[in-house]
C-alpha cells in the first residue's frame, strides 16, 4: 500500500469556537492553526486546522449563512461523504470519549459490535454524523457482525 491514511477532511460549520471547543473538549483534539484567510475584507473566511490523530486533521472552514448544517438526512442520504470515524487509540480513551459524548448528549450508550472493532456513533454540534472506532482486541480471528450488534462489554 503506498498511502498512510487520511491526511485531512475539510468541514463547514457555522460557529467555530463551537466546533473547536467539542473537538478539543471531548477528543483532545489539538489547533494548529485559527486564522483568517480570503483576499481581502470582504471575502475573509476564517478557518481552522484541528489536528485529530498522529497525522488526520480537520481543515474546519466557517460559515455562518451557510445552512448545510440544518439539511442533515439519514445515513446513506448525505451525498458523496456520508460520515468520518475517529480512531481511538485505546480503550480506556475510547471509554473517556464515550463518557464525553454521552455527557454532551451527543450520543446514546449504544456500541455496535463488528466483530474486529467496536463502533460509536456520535454527532457533531453541526449535526454531522461520525464515528468512533477502537480495536477489539478480544474479538476470535474471524468473527464479524453486522450494523446494529450491540457490544455486550458495554450493556
Amino acid at each position: 500500500m503506498l498511502t498512510d491514511g487520511f491526511n485531512h477532511v475539510a468541514v463547514i460549520t457555522t460557529d467555530l469556537d463551537r466546533f473547536i471547543g467539542f473537538y478539543t473538549e471531548v477528543f483532545g483534539a489539538v489547533v494548529k492553526v485559527d486564522q483568517f484567510d480570503g483576499p481581502d475584507e470582504e471575502h475573509r473566511l476564517r478557518m481552522a486546522i484541528i489536528d485529530v490523530g498522529p497525522h488526520s486533521e480537520l481543515n474546519v472552514f466557517e460559515m455562518p449563512d451557510n445552512p448545510e448544517a440544518t439539511r442533515q438526512t439519514p445515513m446513506f442520504g448525505r451525498g458523496r461523504l456520508d460520515h468520518i470515524a475517529l480512531q481511538a487509540n485505546s480503550m480506556e480513551s475510547f471509554l473517556t470519549m464515550r463518557d464525553r459524548l454521552m455527557q454532551r448528549g451527543a450520543t446514546d450508550d449504544f456500541v455496535t459490535d463488528f466483530g474486529s472493532i467496536y463502533s460509536l456513533f456520535f454527532r457533531d454540534p453541526d449535526g454531522l454524523e461520525c464515528e468512533l472506532c477502537v480495536t477489539n482486541s478480544d474479538h476470535p480471528p474471524g468473527t464479524h457482525f453486522p450494523p446494529g450488534t450491540r457490544a455486550t462489554r458495554f450493556s
